[in-house]
């Protein structure tokens, strides 16, 4: 495929290393890591055991605080119904934020109509000094004994946005609330540690950090209350009852495999997307006057992140008409939606600066070189549009 990938915030491509790592348990190691009666399956749950106390430790975890999942959407529904919908809990409001993924907000819709008091808190404007950020004030003063449980997102994945996540749990602690937040764009870009993050709650997706799909975690520790989960998946009884089904050997191997290569190149390739998105907004501003970036600036931010408003075109006619270039228009889950941006607008964008707008995601298969190689097909793309309504 000769397509420049820049849309690795929908996902990633799977890490050689990984592909590699992942092979034998197809048709070598393949035995259900829950048949201890014979060897086989003695052998898979040992590396099995072992693959997940190197994920746990990724996070700064125990293994016994990770959950297997199918991925974030899973461990976010986990999260909110389990929280919220154990026999003990009595506690009746979740607060949240506007700008969260659909595999949030589908889940609190839910547990709305169930009769719980949502609080989707918004977000500070285009026009505040860390656009798409939350207001700390505010979520102190929604915080109350009624709440169940706090969730924000570590990172958006569209603007790239970081929240002070720190603070929201020293927040949560004060009233004994759980608090939960969605780091799947985070993982592999950032240090995202259980331990300083203080957070009881974490979910997160492997095929955003290099690994296969249909894989993800929860981790669940409970520093700030009483940590109860309802499970959502019964069965068989695995992971502590908590998530029944078969261990996807190979995917937790892939997954395993992942974290640690990511573990290892965090810190250069942070840098190196930072250079190369900064790189990409540089070509782009000079070329293409009136160009807007939506989010903050990149201190708080991801750092291979960017959002652009293209005056005068539409962002869908610009990605059609740059055909050597993959990116998308905001979240892959919503895309098939007809509606603008829900993130966009809730920094003050208009609907046609949000259908104006794209977002790129650099990521570890990219390069200086192709960096400037989209830039050129961009500028030339979005000369050739505007040419016809000069």
């Amino acid at each position: 495929m000769n397509v420049i990938y820049l849309d690795n915030h929908a996902t990633t491509r799977v890490d050689p290393r990984v592909v590699e790592a992942m092979i034998p348990w197809f048709d070598t190691w393949y035995a259900n890591p829950g048949s201890t009666t014979h060897e086989p399956g003695r052998l898979a749950k040992e590396a099995i055991d072992q693959a997940l106390a190197r994920i746990a430790g990724f996070f700064h975890a125990e293994p016994d605080e990770l959950i297997v999942t199918s991925g974030a959407t899973e461990s976010n529904n986990l999260a909110v119904f389990g929280v919220c919908l154990h026999p003990r809990q009595k506690r009746r409001k979740v607060i949240s934020v506007a700008t969260e993924h659909q595999a949030m907000l589908g889940p609190l819709q839910k547990i709305q109509k169930a009769g719980f008091d949502v609080k989707l808190l918004p977000v500070q404007s285009q026009n505040h000094c860390v656009p798409g950020q939350i207001d700390l004030q505010q979520v102190a003063e929604e915080i109350d004994s009624d709440t169940a449980l706090v969730s924000v997102m570590l990172a958006n994945n569209e603007i790239g946005v970081l929240q002070p996540i720190r603070e929201i749990a020293k927040l949560c602690a004060q009233h004994e609330v759980l608090f939960h937040t969605d780091a799947t764009q985070a993982v592999g870009r950032i240090p995202v540690d259980l331990d300083s993050l203080g957070v009881d709650l974490l979910s997160y997706s492997a095929h955003k950090v290099y690994g296969p799909k249909g894989i993800g975690g929860l981790l669940i520790r409970g520093q700030n209350g009483p940590m109860r989960l309802a499970p959502q998946i019964v069965g068989g009884g695995q992971q502590s009852n908590l998530r029944s089904g078969t261990l996807a050997s190979s995917s937790i191997i892939g997954m395993s495999k992942a974290l640690e290569i990511a573990r290892e190149s965090q810190m250069q390739e942070s840098v190196l997307h930072g250079l190369w998105r900064n790189r990409l907004w540089d070509l782009l501003s000079a070329a293409i006057p009136g160009l807007q970036r939506n989010g903050p600036d990149e201190q708080h931010r991801l750092p291979g992140n960017l959002n652009v408003c293209f005056p005068k075109v539409e962002g869908q006619s610009l990605m059609l008409e740059a055909k050597g270039i993959a990116v998308s228009s905001g979240s892959a889950c919503t895309s098939a939606n007809p509606e603008t941006s829900h993130v966009l607008r809730a920094i003050g964008r208009t609907d046609d600066e949000a259908r104006a707008s794209i977002r790129f995601g650099i990521g570890r298969f990219n390069s200086e070189h192709e960096i400037e190689i989209a830039a050129g097909q961009l500028i030339d793309a979005y000369h050739k549009l505007t040419s016809f309504v000069a």
